[in-house]
């Protein structure tokens, strides 16, 4: 029912986890991708295989999302191999823990500069790319930490609301050049990221006690509501936030 035939998606953090299942289902939906990766280039280049095995063109690029030029380079890459990009997804992001009292100011400035500017930097490029053409989506991944907080993890969760303001501001600024801009919004997923939490029987407990549906999202459960976004089916739906979260926190 979903085809994006012919479009081309830039996915960063695509190696692994949610970037790297959203980057299949938008291979089998028929799109083109730039696969964006920092370190775990082994686990790029199967994705870009797996893509290819579906009939797609598809390539990996290395780019480190918090710095700017790197940011550029890879737009700057996508373009030139294919021409244009009608699909950005702005999902590359850390997740670390510590009380505020405790908080060094180093990881609070790598947590936001990768989750926040690396966002940000991808849709200052996306918007340059998509504004001659008077279409695209722009789609960021945000967390429900961005919408409720999250103790331990104040660092994580001011990244994230400022995604949601950064979605918002840009749905209303890029609307007029036919672009829309959305975010998902995941509450727990198995993913690496996780592993540490999930992996603990108790802490896996009390995770499950606040889920309604009883069960931890996968990473393509987050990447369907990405595909989703990516689709005709969206076209009028810009400016949302998608909660993925089994009903753990009911938002909007």
């Amino acid at each position: 029912m979903i085809s994006l035939s012919g479009k081309v998606a830039l996915i960063t953090g695509a190696s692994r986890g949610i970037g790297a299942a959203s980057a299949i289902k938008l291979a089998e939906a028929g799109a083109s991708l730039i696969v964006n990766y920092f370190r775990h280039e082994a686990e790029a280049s199967r994705i870009t295989e797996r893509a290819r095995s579906l009939g797609v063109r598809a390539i990996a690029v290395q780019a480190d999302v918090s710095q700017f030029d790197e940011v550029r380079a890879l737009f700057e890459s996508a373009l030139s191999e294919f021409g244009r990009i009608d699909i950005a997804v702005a999902n590359a992001g850390v997740w670390t823990g510590s009380a505020v009292d405790e908080l060094d100011e180093r990881i609070w400035q790598e947590t936001i500069d990768i989750n926040l500017k690396g966002v940000y930097a991808c849709c200052h490029f996306a918007a340059q790319a998509m504004k001659p053409e008077r279409s695209g989506r722009i789609i960021t991944v945000s967390s429900t930490a961005g919408q409720r907080g999250e103790a331990f993890h104040s660092h994580y969760a001011a990244s994230k609301g400022g995604i949601i303001s950064l979605t918002k501001s840009l749905a209303s600024e890029l609307g007029p050049y036919g672009i829309t801009v959305n975010s998902v919004a995941p509450g727990w997923v198995d993913t690496d990221m996780s592993s540490g939490s999930l992996r603990n029987r108790r802490e896996l407990e009390k995770i499950l006690a606040n889920i309604p549906l009883n069960r931890v999202a996968t990473a393509e459960d987050i990447a369907g509501s990405i595909l989703f976004l990516a689709s005709d089916l969206a076209g009028h739906i810009t400016g949302e936030i998608i909660n993925v979260n089994g009903g753990a926190v009911l938002c909007g």
